[in-house]
């Protein structure tokens, strides 16, 4: 088995395990990489709840085409979103950014506080323990 020398290529596939480690430890322990899949890539992790993931590490950021490539793959994955997460020089894998348009952020939210609104009114004990459990974990 050949090993690639490729630098660009090891800081990203580095960059995606790291953030494979940080989601299965904090988010979704069946978080993993993808195989590629060319011009139908579903992005870089799966296991980011509704997310397809693309992951970044380069010298030079160039967000829109992290977000138009991230939409792209959300497409192709039947994912409701698309994000990038994007290196932060010199920082470890929680301070990395996770960037997405206003578009996609406000259908985001707005799911979010529907969802919320129904578990208010569906069991308003249970919405009131998780959002303190959270409250305190942040």
């Amino acid at each position: 088995m050949r090993t690639s020398t490729n630098p660009s290529k090891k800081k990203g596939t580095e960059w995606e395990s790291a953030i494979v480690g940080y989601l299965r430890e904090h988010h979704n322990p069946a978080a993993r990489r993808n195989v590629q899949a060319g011009r139908f890539d579903i992005g870089d992790i799966d296991g980011y709840y509704l997310h397809a993931l693309e992951a970044k590490a380069e010298k030079t950021i160039t967000l829109a085409d992290y977000i138009a490539q991230a939409n792209k793959e959300a497409i192709h994955a039947g994912a409701l979103f698309g994000c990038a997460v994007v290196k932060r020089r010199m920082k470890g894998v929680a301070d990395g950014y996770v960037v997405r348009d206003l578009r996609t952020d406000v259908r985001l939210v707005n799911r979010l506080k529907i969802m919320e609104e129904a578990l208010q009114d569906a069991d308003f004990d249970r919405w009131y323990d998780i959002d303190e459990e959270l409250r305190e974990a942040a």
